[in-house]
This record gives structure tokens, C-alpha cells and sequence, in this order.
């Protein structure tokens, strides 16, 4: 058992030095001018090694996200005894914003404004996103029922939580201050959850 959870960590370790290799490489020279072959030599892998890991090259810039893909589903399999899923999501997502967590948007730090101009600026990862998005739902809807009303309900919570993190990233590239833009933010955010409330009275 120890050896399995320590082969585990290595494996982590591994997602994540050669991730982020290569987003030091995507920032300093853009996405499309670095090869996969320039990857694996700068991170002291072979190419099939990084293959394994990442299958596809922009895997390697979404894997920053990986933690993130069924977080919404595990606030709502985590909730407190008594709390409803939209009140566990809107309590989480405010939290987030007090933390100025990159993934609400709601940060002025410049890795994460670079990060988030090389996402959003290179068409291929922004493609690749979209399947993120789309298993986060799905782990959502599972999370909430897995039946038809859930996975409409989760289609709805995971595109306003884009949204609401969109509207801060627009924001922070705009050279606005997290500290300027946070309580619009937290605003945006009681407002949205108010009307998912009233609209999905099951999970409220």
C-alpha cells in the first residue's frame, strides 16, 4: 500500500513539472512556436514518456485545472448536513473569491494574468476547455441526481460560474486591482445565486 500511494506522488510530480516546463516554455514563446519534441528536452523526458502523460499538447497548459474539474461535484457530495447544493456552491464560490483563487477570475498576481492570456489568446486551448467544462457538468449532475432535471441544473450552475470568473478575468486584463473589482464580484455572485435559487427549488 505504502509503495502504491508513493509511486502515486511520483506520478503527481511528474504531471506537474513537466506541466510546468511547459508553460514556462508556452509563456516565453507562445503556445504554437514550441514543439512537444523542445518539451520533453527541456523536462528530461522522452516524447513517448510525455505522450503518456499528456496526450495532447494542450493538455499540458489545461492541467493546471485537473484539481478543478469535479470540484462543484465534490462541494456538493462534501456539504454540511442540512445545507442545500446551491448553498454549498455559493458559500464555496464566495470563498473563492475572498482567496483571490485564479480559477474565479478574481486575481491581479502577473503569472496568473500571463496564464490566462495564454489561455485565452491561443484558439486551440480555449477548444480544449470546453471538454473540461463539459465533464464538470457531468460530474455536477451525477453529484446533484444524474437525472434529466440535474444535468439541466448543472448545465445552468457550471456556465454562471464561467461567467462570473469571465467577468473577472475580462476585468483583471483590463488592469483593473482584485481589491478594486472584488466586492462587484462577491455582488455578481449573491445576485446569480438568488436567481438559481428561485429558479431550481429542488437543490436549493
Amino acid at each position: 500500500m505504502r509503495d502504491t500511494g508513493l509511486r502515486e506522488r511520483k506520478k503527481q510530480r511528474m504531471y506537474q513539472d513537466v506541466s510546468e516546463v511547459a508553460i514556462g516554455l508556452f509563456l516565453e514563446r507562445g503556445f504554437d512556436a514550441v514543439s512537444v519534441a523542445e518539451i520533453a528536452s527541456a523536462a528530461e523526458i522522452s516524447k513517448p514518456t510525455l505522450f503518456r502523460y499528456f496526450p495532447a499538447k494542450e493538455d499540458l497548459v489545461l492541467h493546471r485545472f485537473a484539481d478543478h474539474e469535479d470540484e462543484a461535484a465534490r462541494v456538493v457530495d462534501e456539504r454540511a448536513e442540512g445545507q442545500s447544493p446551491l448553498e454549498a456552491l455559493r458559500v464555496h464560490f464566495l470563498g473563492g473569491l475572498e482567496r483571490c483563487d485564479p480559477v474565479t477570475g478574481l486575481n491581479d498576481a502577473e503569472p496568473v494574468l500571463a496564464f490566462h492570456r495564454l489561455l485565452y489568446g491561443t484558439p486551440s486551448l480555449v477548444a480544449r476547455l470546453s471538454g473540461f467544462l463539459e465533464r464538470s457538468e457531468e460530474a455536477l449532475a451525477r453529484a446533484l441526481g444524474g437525472d434529466l432535471e440535474a444535468r439541466l441544473a448543472a448545465g445552468q450552475i457550471v456556465a454562471v460560474r464561467r461567467i462570473l470568473a469571465m467577468e473577472n478575468v475580462r476585468r483583471m486584463a483590463a488592469g483593473e486591482r482584485a481589491e478594486e473589482v472584488r466586492a462587484d464580484a462577491v455582488a455578481a455572485a449573491e445576485l446569480t445565486f438568488r436567481q438559481l435559487t428561485a429558479g431550481l427549488k429542488r437543490f436549493a
